[in-house]
C-alpha cells in the first residue's frame, strides 16, 4: 500500500523529521513495520523479532530501528548470531508432586496428603507471542474422602418425603462405604423468607423460615437419623421457594458446615421451583445478595435485607468452594432444573418418587455421574494473556477448544492429561508477574502458575546512561545503539530539536542541489538521510543520500544477479568463477572438457561454460560433430536402414546400438530437409543388399540433437532391369561403391 501524504508541521517538529515522500507500509515484515526504537520495543512486536546488538551492523542511511528484524533476515544482513538479541520463553515446575495410587483397604491417608493433580505450581516466563506448553495429570483417587450435605425443602408439600428422609443418614452411611471409608453427612432446611404463618386449622407447622443448618457434617449416621426425626413441615405461600439463599450460605459458611477440603456434595431437595434475584422485590427487599455467610445460631438472619442471588453468583460460589451440587426434585420440575444444571457446571439432576423414597439411588446414581467426569476451569487472566486446552482421555479420545476442558467416562484409577497452551500478547502496564490457578471442579486440588513477562533484553541491564557514544551523554548507550535524551534526535543523539533550521536539514541531506532530499528514498532526521524501509525485508536502501539499493540489479532467468552474487549499489558483486552484468557467465571451463581432456576438442574456445567452435563445420557441446565431414553417410548407413525399415547387419542389435539420433520420416523426396538452413546438413543416398536404394539426410540441430529425416519408401529396380542391376553389383559394386559415396557426400547440398 503506497500512501502519499503531505504534512504541514510547525518548525519544532521539522527540525525532528523533514520530508516530502511517498513512503510503503509494510504489511508482511511486522519486525520492520514496528519501527522500534529499541531492544525492548523491537522484542515485544513478536517471538520472529531480534534485534542486532552489534555496533557497526548499520549501513550508512540505515535507521536504528532497522536492528529489528527477522531473525533469518538479520543474518542475511550480517549480523552475527551472538550479536541477537532474542531472549526465549522458558518454564520452572516448582511442585510435582506424583498423583498418588492409593487402593481402598490399605492405610489411611488424610485428605491433604492425597494427590489428584500433577504438577501443582509452576512458573513460566513468557516472551510475547511465543506460548509456552506443558502437560496436566488427574487420576481419580480411589477411597478419597467424601462430605454430603443434604438441604431439604421442608414446605408443607414434602410432609411425606420428610417420614422417608428420616431413616437416610444410616442408609446412606451403608451405601456410600462401599465407595470411600471416610464419609461424613449434614443436614439443613429451607422454606422461603419470613412471612405470616400460613399454616390454618390444625395444621401443625411453623412459621417460614429461609435457611437453618440443623447438623453440622458428621460420620455419625444415627445423629443424622434423630435429628432430621424431630423436624417439622413449615409453611409458604406461593409455590416457588427460597433454596438459593439457603444454597449461598451452605456455600460459603465452610466453619458452619464443616466442609473439608475432600469431595463436596451437597444434594437439593424439593418439590417446587425457585425464587432468584429480583424476585425479594416482591417483598420489599431490594438490596442484591452479597455473597457473604450470614449465620447467627445456625439461622440465616439477613433474609429480610437481602434479596435473592442469581444463578451466577450462585455459579461462581460453588465453583469457589469446590461444591458439586445434585439436584433431587420430582418429575414435575425436573425440566426446569435440567436448564438450571446447564448453567452449573459439575452439577446433576435426578428425579425423586412421590415420597423420595427413591432418594439413596439417585445420590449414588448421581455421585458416580459427577465423579466421572473431570472438567478444567482457570481463574481470570491477565489482560492480553490466552489459555488453550487439549485433552487426552480414555481410549484415546481427544478434544480441542472448550472440549479439550474435559474428559468423561473416567473411572477410579484412570489416568487422563491435558496439555496446556499460554501466550502473551502484551506486557502488563505495572510490569509485575501475574498468578493464576487451573482447578478440576468440584475438587480441591489446583495448579497455581506465576507469569514471567519478558519485556526487556538482557543487553538492557548493561546500558550506560549518559554515555558519551551518545553525544557527549545525551542519551543511553544500550545494545548497540543510543536512546536518546528527551529533546535528542539522531542515530548518536547529536542533535537538539531546538538548535536545528529547515534549512540546514535541506541542504545536508541533498547529494546535489538539482537532486530529491535523500533521493526520494529516505527521511532526513537531523540533517542525515535515514532510508526508507522496503516490505520485503531483503530489500533495502543505502547509502549517505540514500542513492543506493540492493534490488535494482541485472536479471537473468528471472534472478537478481542470475543467483550467482548479490547487488550492491545498483551494481553486481559476483560469486568466484561468475562473470557478467547480471553474473550469468560462468568461468568454469569443466563444461567444454571433450573426452580426450581438451577444451572445446581444440576446436573452439569456452564462453561462459560453453563451447563457441571456430570451425563452423564443427558442433556439438565440445566442437565433436562434424555432419558434413567425408564417411557420415556411411557411418550411419546401418542404423538408418534398420530403424526405417527394418532390414540391414544390424536390424537384431537396432534398438541397442541405434537409438542415439531422432528419426523423421517423409514421403518423398521433396520432402527432405534442403540447404541454407540454420546448422549444417547431410544429404545421403544409400543401396541395400536388394539393390534397392533409400534417401537420407543427417544433421545435428541447435540443441545438439541428431536428427535424420529419411524417405520412407525404397527405390527398387523393375522387370527385366534387374539382372543386369545384380550383374553390375556383382563384377563391379564393391568396387565403384566407395567412389560413389564419396561422389555423394562432396555434392551433399544436391538430393
Amino acid at each position: 500500500v503506497y500512501v502519499s501524504l503531505s504534512i504541514s508541521l510547525s518548525i519544532s517538529m521539522m527540525s525532528l523529521k523533514r520530508s516530502h515522500l511517498c513512503f510503503s507500509i509494510p504489511e508482511g515484515n511486522e519486525c520492520i513495520k514496528a519501527i522500534a526504537k529499541s531492544c525492548g520495543e523491537c522484542i515485544q512486536v513478536g517471538a520472529k523479532c531480534g534485534w542486532c546488538m552489534d555496533p557497526g551492523f548499520l549501513k550508512q542511511g540505515e535507521a536504528t530501528s532497522t536492528r529489528c528484524d527477522e531473525l533469518e533476515s538479520l543474518r542475511k544482513r550480517g549480523c552475527s548470531s551472538t550479536k541477537v538479541e532474542n531472549p526465549q520463553g522458558s518454564q520452572w515446575i516448582l511442585k510435582n508432586k506424583a498423583v498418588t495410587n492409593r487402593i481402598k483397604g490399605a492405610e489411611n491417608l488424610r485428605a491433604e496428603d492425597i494427590t489428584q493433580i500433577q504438577p501443582q505450581k509452576l512458573t513460566l516466563s513468557l516472551r510475547l507471542g511465543e506460548p509456552q506448553s506443558f502437560n496436566l495429570k488427574f487420576k481419580r483417587a480411589e477411597d478419597y474422602p467424601i462430605d454430603l450435605y443434604y438441604l431439604m425443602d421442608l414446605s408443607y408439600s414434602m410432609k411425606d418425603d420428610l417420614e422417608n428422609v428420616k431413616n437416610l443418614g444410616t442408609q446412606l452411611m451403608l451405601e456410600m462405604s462401599k465407595i470411600t471409608s471416610d464419609f461424613r453427612i449434614g443436614f439443613g432446611s429451607f422454606v422461603e423468607k419470613k412471612l405470616l404463618n400460613p399454616c390454618t386449622g390444625d395444621q401443625n407447622c411453623t412459621s417460614p423460615f429461609s435457611y437453618k443448618n440443623l447438623l453440622t457434617l458428621t460420620s455419625n449416621g444415627q445423629e443424622f437419623n434423630t435429628l432430621v426425626g424431630q423436624q417439622q413441615i413449615d409453611g409458604n405461600l406461593d409455590s416457588p421457594e427460597g433454596g438459593f439463599d439457603a444454597i449461598m450460605q451452605v456455600a460459603v459458611c465452610g466453619e458452619h458446615i464443616g466442609w473439608r477440603n475432600v469431595t463436596r456434595l451437597l444434594v437439593f431437595s424439593t418439590d417446587a421451583g425457585f425464587h432468584f434475584a429480583g424476585d425479594g422485590k416482591l417483598g420489599g427487599i431490594v438490596l442484591p445478595n452479597d455473597g457473604k455467610c450470614h449465620l447467627e445460631n445456625n439461622m440465616y438472619t439477613m433474609s429480610h435485607y437481602y434479596d435473592h442471588p442469581s444463578i451466577a453468583h450462585l455459579v461462581q460460589k460453588l465453583s469457589d468452594n469446590n461444591i458439586q451440587t445434585i439436584f433431587a426434585v420430582t418429575e414435575e420440575f425436573q425440566p426446569v432444573y435440567m436448564e438450571l444444571k446447564n448453567l452449573i457446571p459439575k452439577s446433576a439432576v435426578g428425579i425423586l418418587s412421590a415420597n423420595s423414597s427413591n432418594v439413596i439411588n439417585l445420590i449414588i446414581d448421581a455421585y458416580n455421574s459427577l465423579s466421572s467426569e473431570v472438567i478444567l476451569e482457570n481463574s481470570k487472566l491477565p489482560e492480553g494473556v490466552t489459555i488453550m486446552y487439549q485433552s487426552r482421555c480414555k481410549n484415546g479420545v481427544t478434544g480441542e477448544g472448550e472440549m479439550g476442558r474435559k474428559c468423561s467416562d473416567i473411572s477410579i484409577g484412570d489416568d487422563v492429561s491435558f496439555t496446556i497452551r499460554i501466550t502473551a500478547k502484551q506486557c502488563p502496564k505495572m510490569g509485575k508477574p501475574e498468578t493464576i490457578k487451573i482447578k478440576p471442579l468440584g475438587f480441591n486440588e489446583e495448579v497455581e502458575i506465576t507469569l514471567n513477562f519478558i519485556c526487556e533484553c538482557d543487553c538492557h541491564k548493561d546500558g550506560i546512561e549518559n554515555s558519551d557514544i551518545c553525544h557527549n551523554g545525551n542519551g543511553t548507550y544500550e545494545c548497540g545503539a543510543c536512546r536518546c535524551n528527551e529533546g535528542r534526535i539522531g542515530r548518536q543523539c547529536e542533535c537538539s530539536t531546538n538548535e536545528v533550521t529547515i534549512e540546514d536539514l535541506d541542504k545536508s541531506c541533498r547529494k546535489d542541489r538539482g537532486t530529491d532530499i535523500c533521493s526520494n528514498n529516505g527521511d532526513c532526521v537531523c540533517g542525515t538521510c535515514e532510508c526508507k524501509k522496503r516490505e520485503n525485508p531483503e530489500e533495502r536502501y543505502s547509502g549517505m543520500f540514500c542513492e543506493c539499493d540492493n534490488f535494482n540489479c541485472d536479471r537473468s532467468n528471472n534472478k537478481l544477479c542470475g543467483g550467482h552474487g548479490h547487488c550492491e549499489c545498483r551494481w553486481c558483486i559476483c560469486d568466484a568463477n561468475w562473470t557478467g552484468s547480471a553474473c550469468d557467465c560462468s568461468l568454469d571451463t569443466t563444461t567444454c572438457l571433450a573426452s580426450n581432456k581438451q577444451i572445446c576438442n581444440g576446436r573452439g574456445t569456452c564462453e561462459c561454460g560453453t563451447c563457441k567452435c571456430t570451425n563452423p563445420k564443427f558442433q556439438g557441446p565440445s566442437c565433436e560433430i562434424c555432419p558434413t565431414c567425408p564417411g557420415v553417410c556411411t557411418e550411419h548407413k546401418e542404423c538408418v536402414q534398420c530403424r526405417a525399415f527394418g532390414t540391414g547387419e544390424k536390424k537384431d542389435t537396432c534398438e541397442r546400438d541405434c537409438s542415439y539420433f531422432n528419426l523423421i520420416k517423409v514421403k518423398d523426396r521433396d520432402k527432405l530437409p534442403q540447404p541454407g538452413q540454420a546448422f549444417p546438413l547431410m544429404h545421403c543416398k544409400e543401396r541395400d543388399a536388394n539393390d534397392c536404394w533409400f534417401y537420407y539426410t543427417y544433421a545435428v540441430n541447435k540443441k545438439s540433437e541428431k536428427e535424420v529425416h529419411v524417405v520412407e519408401t525404397l527405390e527398387c529396380p523393375k522387370g527385366s532391369d534387374i539382372i543386369p542391376i545384380v550383374g553390375w553389383r556383382g563384377g563391379g559394386h564393391r568396387a565403384d561403391r566407395p567412389g560413389f559415396a564419396s561422389h555423394l557426400e562432396a555434392a551433399h547440398d544436391h538430393p
